[in-house]
C-alpha cells in the first residue's frame, strides 16, 4: 500500500505529465482565458475557491527581476468558516515560467493580509486544502491539492520556521514583526 505522500507525489507527475502531452503547464492553464498577464494581477481573476473544502488559491507574479528563474508563485488558503470568513495562508508555491516546481515558502502575515493563526493551528488546515474545481482547470487543481499533502510534512516545517522567524524579528522602528515590510519570506524550500 502507498502512503498519501506518494499517491501525491504521483499526482503531481501525473498532472504535469497530461498537461505537457499537450503542450500545456500549469501556468498556461492558470492563465487559459487571459489576454494579457499583469504583476501583481491575481489569476484566474477572481482567485479560485471551493465551497466544498472551503480551500482558495491565486496566482500572481512580480515585476520581472533581471536573473530571476522565478515566474510567480500560487497562493494557497483554507477559510474553514465558508466564503465570507476568515481566510488563513497556509504556503506559497513558487514556479518558473515553464510552471516547474522552484520553491515552498511561506510570507509575513502584511503580504497577504490574512487572519492570522499560529503555527500549530495553522498546520491543522492542510488537510483542509482540496480543490475539486473544473476551472480554470481540474488538472491545475489537482496538482495544487497534491503539491499541499506531498509535502505536507516540509510545509508544517515552513509554518514552524515563520513562526520562530517572527519570533526573532526586531523591527527598527518597534512595529510588530508582522507589520514589517522589511521581512517578506519568512521561511522557504528550494528545489532548484
Amino acid at each position: 500500500m502507498t502512503s498519501a505522500r506518494e499517491q501525491a507525489l504521483a499526482e503531481i507527475a501525473f498532472c504535469e505529465n497530461i498537461l505537457a502531452k499537450g503542450g500545456l503547464s500549469v501556468l498556461s492553464e492558470t492563465f487559459r482565458d487571459v489576454s494579457e498577464i499583469a504583476a501583481w494581477d491575481h489569476y484566474p481573476p477572481g482567485d479560485m475557491f471551493d465551497p466544498a473544502s472551503n480551500a482558495q488559491w491565486f496566482y500572481h507574479c512580480h515585476p520581472a527581476e533581471e536573473g530571476s528563474v522565478e515566474h510567480g508563485h500560487f497562493h494557497c488558503f483554507v477559510r474553514p468558516a465558508g466564503p465570507q470568513g476568515p481566510i488563513h495562508h497556509l504556503v506559497a508555491v513558487g514556479v518558473d515560467a515553464n510552471g516547474r516546481l522552484l520553491r515552498l515558502f511561506t510570507v509575513n502575515q502584511w503580504v497577504v493580509g490574512d487572519d492570522w493563526l499560529d503555527a500549530e493551528a495553522t498546520i491543522k488546515l492542510l488537510g483542509q486544502f482540496d480543490m475539486q474545481m473544473p476551472r480554470p482547470s481540474y488538472l491545475v487543481n489537482r496538482w495544487l491539492t497534491a503539491i499541499v499533502v506531498g509535502y505536507e510534512e516540509q510545509i508544517g516545517g515552513l509554518i514552524r520556521e515563520r513562526d520562530a522567524a517572527l519570533e526573532a524579528h526586531r523591527p527598527e522602528d518597534g512595529k510588530p514583526a508582522r507589520r514589517d515590510r522589511n521581512l517578506e519570506v519568512t521561511s522557504q524550500l528550494r528545489f532548484e
